[in-house]
């Protein structure tokens, strides 16, 4: 998860679960945004409708993890960003919950064509994928990544750091192992 979709999530948290002692009215409460249409005004839309757009813009069948990470989550959703043509176009399959902003998975695929090139920078720890692939995990400082090809795509697999100690690398690797070709 990028730093700005960090901060936004944070945001969103603080408003929905209320950051101040201050007594807030009904009415104000009321005009808050729900966090459906927050996350719709910046593109966000069922995962499935999101997938669907991704693979007719590609005319391909995308593979996806049968498991998610064993947290609690609120709201799924799915955005297909399209850049008018294929380069950076990508998916971005995000799992919340609103009442614990740490609990924020997320699912990144782009097409390998396009694939993100790894510069070592001492923060990384490779692995191996039950196909004999490779899999990068990737420490930053507000989040954790995974990132490894199968088929035709490259995928990231998204943590927030605060909850690295539950979901580790070892569990991130069994998701990664359990898309099925």
């Amino acid at each position: 998860m990028n730093r700005k979709a960090s901060h936004i999530l944070l945001a969103l948290s603080f408003l929905l679960i209320g950051s101040t002692t201050e007594k807030v009215h009904a009415t104000e409460i009321d005009d808050a945004p729900s966090p459906e249409k927050f996350f719709a005004d910046i593109g966000y839309k069922t995962p499935g409708e999101a997938i669907k757009e991704f693979e007719q813009h590609f005319k391909q069948d995308l593979k996806l993890p049968l498991k998610i990470p064993p947290i609690a989550f609120t709201h799924y959703l799915g955005r297909f960003c399209d850049l008018e043509g294929d380069l950076n176009d990508s998916l971005d399959l995000t799992f919340i919950n609103i009442k614990s902003p740490e609990n924020h998975y997320s699912l990144d695929v782009s097409h390998v064509n396009n694939k993100i090139i790894l510069r070592d920078r001492g923060n990384q720890k490779t692995y191996t994928l039950k196909n004999g692939q490779k899999a990068v995990y990737v420490f930053e400082t507000s989040s954790n990544i995974l990132i490894f090809e199968k088929g035709n795509w490259q995928y990231m697999l998204g943590i927030d750091n605060r909850i690295a100690d539950i979901v580790t690398p070892e569990m991130l690797i069994d998701i990664a192992n359990s898309i099925e070709y």
